[in-house]
């Protein structure tokens, strides 16, 4: 730290992203990235793209925001697009959380970060012993209100009757909806979006589109949300989603069947894996998403995890108090998980 940094800012806990090793035969179950390659045209799409770099990108990103509208049955003016959904999130902070924020206290690492980095006061409400979001604890609230549904690392997502009490009852309050993992089976919000202004929901093309490396997000609301978020937008930085990443976008827009069957097959390697840990005796919590939380049986988390790794392969252990117990596992191919849970077997002797 150089003497130099803002005061404010010398205390700030960055996030920490997972571990991003380049490493041969590694098994990187740690990130929550899909196993599978993008949709097919996604490649040549980018590189028909290439040839205007010389060009400013639209700003506007009007074939995507339109491929967007087409796909979620939404007005344009209701979307927009982000360097990813953590910028599009962090956008929503400065946006919406001048009073403060709240939010859960097992949930997505970077909601404290942007509160702190933004002096914005949190208000942090417990999950239950079962690591339910409980919809009461929200009601009534003063300051905006940030759900992960479904939530991580946990994986467990809140009916939409559940989240529907919680909009309801602060309608003088933004309700953040942060869906990075609704499309792996959790209901979403965006039925909300027409029926309610102070619903702002937001997605990424990181987990279910297989662009985890081109940084796209959306975000879908009421016309003015988005026009807030981009007022956010254009005093930061207009051409946030360059063009390759467009074309990507748009390009993985355009092939729904592949997106259908590459979740589909997630979803179930998913419960084939959720099995056989529970068989060896594991706590596994339900999971709606690209990754399972789960507790071995006789191993700390963070024991559990070097294991693991001393054998390449790679899962998530975060050291908090409630869930040292835990560990994140992302959902790999068949082949990754059948050799996690060999591997597993071995630990657990």
């Amino acid at each position: 730290m150089s003497r130099f940094l803002n005061d404010r800012l010398q205390a700030l806990q960055a996030y920490v992203p997972g571990e991003q090793p380049k490493v041969q035969n590694l098994i990187k179950l740690n990130t929550n990235e899909s196993p599978f390659p993008p949709a097919p045209g996604v490649a040549d799409a980018v590189r028909d793209a290439a040839g205007s770099l010389q060009l400013y990108n639209d700003l506007s990103a009007a074939q995507l925001t339109a491929l967007l509208a087409d796909t979620y049955g939404l007005d344009k003016k209701q979307i927009t697009v982000g360097n990813g959904s953590d910028e599009l999130l962090a956008f929503a902070f400065q946006a919406f959380g001048e009073k403060g924020v709240v939010f859960p206290d097992i949930t997505y690492g970077f909601y404290p970060v942007w509160a702190n980095l933004y002096g914005i006061d949190a208000k942090i409400v417990a999950l239950d012993e079962n690591f339910n979001i409980r919809p009461g604890d929200y009601r009534g609230n003063d300051w905006c209100i940030v759900i992960a549904n479904p939530n991580a690392p946990t994986g467990k997502a809140l009916p939409l009757t559940e989240l529907a009490q919680i909009v309801e009852s602060n309608p003088d309050q933004v309700v953040i909806v942060d869906e990075a993992y609704v499309d792996f089976g959790a209901e979403s919000a965006l039925a909300f979006v027409p029926q309610y202004e102070n619903v702002l929901v937001v997605r990424t093309f990181s987990k279910s589109r297989q662009l985890a490396g081109a940084r796209l997000g959306f975000a879908m609301g009421h016309e003015q949300l988005i026009e807030d978020l981009n007022r956010v937008r254009y005093s930061f930085h207009p051409y946030n989603v360059n063009t390759l990443t467009q074309a990507a976008g748009a390009a993985a827009l355009r092939q729904p069947e592949y997106f259908e069957a590459c979740r589909q097959k997630v979803m179930d390697i998913r419960e084939w894996t959720r099995e056989q840990l529970l068989s060896l005796g594991f706590r596994v919590l339900d999971s709606k998403t690209n990754f399972l939380f789960a507790a071995a049986p006789g191993l700390a988390g963070k024991e559990y995890q070097e294991g693991l790794r001393q054998r390449n392969i790679l899962i998530r252990y975060f050291d908090l108090p409630r869930i040292r117990d835990f560990t994140r596992i992302t959902v790999g191919t068949q082949a990754q998980m059948e050799a996690l849970i060999d591997v597993t077997k071995e630990l657990l002797k």
